[in-house]
């Protein structure tokens, strides 16, 4: 495989400090419109959900697969796409990804079976979504931030909420000129936006001359490179992927993301439209309260940066502690006198849940960031992918047996706790420490 078209350039690399304005920016502000556009079309299932089903007339839970198989496919897809942006060619990879997700979603507004849904947003769609979305993204924020990582990320992850509020556009189209009209102008729109936005990407800050923001701070510290052995080679003073999956780190992080995200979240947010519905809500009301839900998870991503100070783990903790409060309020939801608990679920769990992935990312970040970042953050992704595959379907599944979503909304508050206690025990905190244990016990091996 050739080697990435970004290389590093044999030039003098320059500060953040050289410059008035740091080109980092830039790729934070290209990731967030990119995070709205691409995962729009994923997050907009809930409001496509119920036009879907009073067209077709299919069971909550066969037609709730296709979303599972969805975060499924994506989750598989994720490494080998964050693995193409470290070696090989990252804007091909995006451009094509576009490609692909943007003839998937148009190819929805010509489906008539639920197999067509399969194939179009359950494997191409992700797909696309893979080789144009986060698993290049968040590695790119990487590699330009040293400091202010959480911040950085955080922003870049904005995008991922706003894609929610995306929803009142289009559940407007939906009502105007129907669901399939509306997978078209998702198409266009994504296509029309991010090809050309994407030529002003740049995976790393090398490639226009630049050190990252804070770039004392790439890598192990100075500190805990000293602690090595004398003898250790220093081809093992990295982490590769075979390394990083050979520590119970990772494997603690990619179980929190596959409990926290994949079955939970993914489970409310499928359904928590069609919840309201059968409430006695009006989908317009229903969409706005998915509304806010993004607009409070875009202010969770922003708040993201308090994880560079008060630590990761803190963090994540209220993340979780706001999750289970906002459940609780769903769990209350009994008819429309109370519409204040809807507003409560959706404050509480969107900024949350905004909390929640920004800071884990840059927790794996603080253990694992090397050249290889791409391709190990893209583990997260194969656990949410993991997760999603029970978690969406299995609360339609509870619905279709037992007539409301109460346990499987329990079951997610478990969940969520389960994914916190993951967190502490990988201890983001103790990064040097990894990196320091790690190596000595490589050494000892060599």
């Amino acid at each position: 495989m050739t080697k990435n078209n970004e290389s590093l350039p044999q030039i003098e690399l320059k500060g953040p400090e050289a410059s008035v304005f740091f080109y980092g920016w830039v790729i934070v502000g290209i990731s967030l419109v990119g995070m709205i556009l691409i995962y729009g079309i994923r997050h907009s299932f809930s409001v496509f959900f119920p036009s879907i089903l009073d067209e077709f007339g299919w069971q909550r839970g066969s037609t709730s697969i296709m979303f599972s198989l969805n975060i499924l496919v994506y989750g598989f897809v994720a490494p080998l796409a964050g693995s193409l942006g470290d070696q090989w060619k990252p804007k091909s990879v995006m451009r094509l990804g576009i490609i692909i997700l943007g003839i998937a979603t148009a190819s929805c507004a010509f489906a008539r079976s639920l197999w067509h849904f399969l194939l179009f947003f359950g494997i191409l769609a992700p797909v696309g979504s893979a080789f144009s979305g986060w698993p290049l993204l968040a590695p790119a924020l990487a590699n330009w931030f040293a400091k202010r990582r959480g911040l950085a990320i955080g922003l870049g992850q904005l995008g991922g909420g706003l894609s929610f509020v995306f929803g009142m556009f289009i559940e407007y189209v939906i009502s105007q000129f129907g669901w399939r009209s509306a997978y078209l102008a998702l198409a266009g729109t994504l296509i029309a936006v991010m090809l050309p936005l994407y030529s002003f990407f740049h995976y790393r800050p090398e490639s226009r001359g630049l050190k990252p923001y804070g770039a004392e701070g790439i890598g192990f510290s100075k500190d805990s490179m000293e602690e090595l052995p004398a003898t250790t080679d220093r081809k093992f003073r990295e982490w590769s992927m075979f390394r990083a999956m050979q520590t119970y780190q990772l494997w603690l992080m990619v179980l929190s993301y596959s409990l926290y995200w994949g079955f939970a979240s993914y489970l409310v947010l499928a359904h928590q439209v069609k919840f309201a519905e059968d409430v006695g809500y009006s989908s317009l009301f229903c969409v706005s309260v998915f509304a806010l839900f993004g607009v409070s998870m875009a202010a969770g991503q922003i708040s993201a940066s308090l994880s560079d100070a008060a630590g990761r783990e803190p963090t994540i903790t209220l993340a979780t502690v706001l999750s289970v409060f906002a459940l609780l309020a769903l769990v209350f939801v009994r008819d429309t006198s109370k519409p204040w608990l809807l507003y409560l679920y959706a404050t509480f769990f969107g900024y949350g849940a905004g909390l929640y992935s920004p800071t884990l990312v840059a927790g794996l970040a603080d253990i694992f960031h090397s050249r290889h970042f791409g391709a190990i953050a893209g583990l997260l992704l194969t656990g949410q992918g993991l997760g999603a595959a029970i978690g969406p379907s299995l609360g339609g599944f509870i619905y279709d047996f037992s007539g409301n979503y109460i346990s499987a909304f329990v079951l997610c508050i478990f969940c969520f706790v389960s994914a916190c206690v993951c967190v502490w025990f990988a201890a983001p905190r103790n990064a040097s420490r990894v990196a320091v244990t790690f190596r000595k016990r490589i050494s000892k091996d060599i």
